[in-house]
């Protein structure tokens, strides 16, 4: 969502295990990175894991980074409704609350619901690609997604648990919460 999530370079480790002794390690066995992925994946659960960076980079997403005069927020609607932007602000784009992934041993990352990267433009599963400390890269069975939900009225079950959505249109349409990405609407003066 901020600027420095859009690396440069792809590198399966891209940073460093350091400890209070003056010594750094770098791509232990243990070690993880979480890559957004590339949209349109023909099977991702049988893929075997990628060892080269040929193999892997189809997999990986492609960002930019533009410079503005503009703040930009995300908005949630927590429904299957788009919100709107506030006054004075314009929709950049408009998307499914993105909130975090997880994979084995309970790690993972998340996104500020307040950040652009929340709203992403397309829902697609997995959304990211796990790379270890081996060299690797692979879609593994336990790698999770999490998207908010919309907010049903009335709720079914307690909170709204229990409710199992199956295949894509009906995720999109019912199971998940819409966004907005909106920038404030600068004056510039003439001079």
């Amino acid at each position: 969502g901020s600027i420095g999530s859009c690396m440069e370079t792809f590198q399966v480790m891209p940073f460093l295990q350091c400890g209070s002794r003056n010594m750094c390690q770098h791509g232990q066995r243990t070690d993880k990175s979480f890559w957004l992925t590339t949209n349109g994946q023909d099977d991702v659960r049988a893929m075997v894991p990628l060892k080269t960076e040929e193999d892997i980079l189809p997999y990986i997403s492609r960002c930019s980074v533009c410079s503005g005069h503009q703040y930009v927020i995300a908005r949630h609607s927590y429904t299957n409704d788009l919100p709107d932007c506030p006054a004075n602000w314009e929709s950049l784009w408009e998307g499914y609350s993105y909130i975090m992934v997880t994979g084995g041993g309970g790690v993972g990352g998340g996104q500020d619901l307040g950040s652009p990267g929340s709203c992403m433009e397309e829902f697609f599963l997995p959304s990211f690609i796990e790379c270890v400390g081996r060299g690797m890269c692979s879609y593994y069975v336990n790698n999770l997604d999490y998207w908010l939900a919309a907010k049903k009225d009335p709720i079914p079950g307690m909170f709204g648990m229990g409710r199992i959505y199956n295949g894509l249109d009906e995720i999109q349409s019912q199971g998940l919460s819409r966004c907005r990405v909106c920038a404030k609407i600068v004056k510039v003066d003439a001079m």
